[in-house]
């Protein structure tokens, strides 16, 4: 075999070895978990909707869609720190930290979506229109200038499954 043909075949499978790696450090060291969802915003449109769940969403809400790369390390370490990062930060499907002025500046300045996001997820790129389209229905939805926060405006809790009332049969009885 010659020198050339070996060294390829090292490079190979270095790559090989390499990839595995990835695969299993991104499957094994990295939570991916959508936890349940506690509040329904009640939003002023069905577009303001679309386009939040569409720039906003992934990072921002229990709905999180974990695309192939989630699965492979570094970029599972990189999409699960921004996610637990961003729903931190504001969750749309807890209501934490709901508050359209700090929504709105965000956008305005363009730091959301962050950039390195939209490398992957053309889609969640606003256009003009649509940013200003977003704004005015974030506005609408939780009042601008209200703050917002853990119970904002456009913020309804729904019922956990197991949260029924209690009945003390021995207060009715006495009754």
């Amino acid at each position: 075999m010659s020198r050339t043909r070996k060294i390829i075949y090292g490079i190979v499978a270095l790559v090989v070895i390499g990839l595995v790696a990835g695969v299993l450090i991104g499957n094994l060291a990295v939570v991916r978990a959508n936890p349940p969802i506690t509040y329904e915003v009640q939003w002023n449109s069905p577009e303001t909707e679309a386009l939040v769940r569409r720039a906003c969403f992934d990072c921002h809400s229990n709905e999180t869609v974990w695309p192939w790369y989630s699965y492979i390390a570094p970029p599972a370490l990189l999409v699960a720190h921004d996610v637990e990062e961003g729903r931190g930060r504001m969750n749309f499907s807890t209501g934490h930290e709901l508050d359209a002025d700090k929504m709105i500046e965000n956008i305005e300045k363009g730091a959301m979506p962050l950039p390195i996001y939209l490398t992957m997820h053309p889609e969640a790129n606003l256009t003009a229109e649509e940013k200003a389209t977003l704004i005015d229905g974030l506005t609408q939805t939780f009042g601008a200038g209200q703050g917002g926060g853990d119970d904002g405006p456009g913020v309804n809790a729904t019922p956990e499954v197991n949260e029924t009332p209690e009945v003390n049969e021995e207060s009715e009885e006495s009754e």
